[in-house]
């Protein structure tokens, strides 16, 4: 499999409470480009969405933004970024940024990163893409939802091959070795493939 070149983060267009967040967020866009990857993302300026966009940027890194004309014409766009793509839709938006990147982070965010995170896991676990997912939990805000998603599993609504798609750490630093590592994993069966194990 080929190495990673571009990291599709989805993040918030809030800060949230405190500096935690925007501090991940920005160390994130650090990592980045210190590692040599793209960083592709929402387009903003604001929010984390803007503190991980200039995180990778003082590094020196390459920043791929994505955003619907209408959030442009509210004047949120990222001024300073590598390429900024405008495009008619929210999914639009998501489509070109799952093309463009070879693995996904979700940092603290609210229902806009939350319905990022669950389609692209939706899409990994009907086979249409096998690139890794991650998950930062950030002062153990994605607690309560791995909390309620171990439970969908144990009621049989979630498969624990698909659960185990998202990798989880509490850094960006180790989150980041963990899907270079799950890149090189075999892929998993899709929901209505039955494994071999079975």
């Amino acid at each position: 499999m080929s190495q990673l070149t571009a990291i599709g983060v989805f993040c918030g267009s809030s800060s949230g409470q405190g500096d935690g967040y925007r501090a991940t967020a920005t160390e994130l866009g650090g990592l980045l480009a210190a590692r040599g990857l793209t960083l592709v993302y929402g387009g903003a300026h604001v929010g984390t969405m803007g503190a991980v966009a200039d995180g990778c940027l003082v590094a020196g890194g390459k920043v791929v933004g994505v955003m619907p004309q209408r959030l442009v014409d509210r004047e949120v766009a990222h001024a300073g970024l590598t390429e900024l793509h405008v495009v008619d839709s929210m999914h639009t938006r998501k489509a070109l940024m799952a093309e463009r990147s070879d693995a996904f982070i979700a940092l603290p965010g609210g229902f806009g990163t939350y319905d990022e995170l669950f389609e692209i896991l939706t899409w990994a676990q009907i086979g249409l893409h096998t690139k890794p997912i991650g998950l930062l939990n950030v002062g153990g805000f994605y607690t309560p939802l791995l909390t309620f998603l171990h439970g969908a599993v144990a009621a049989g609504f979630v498969q624990q091959r698909h659960f185990d798609l998202l990798h989880v750490a509490e850094t960006a630093a180790d989150l980041l070795d963990r899907l270079a590592r799950a890149q090189d994993a075999a892929p998993v069966p899709g929901k209505w493939t039955v494994p071999t194990d079975a």
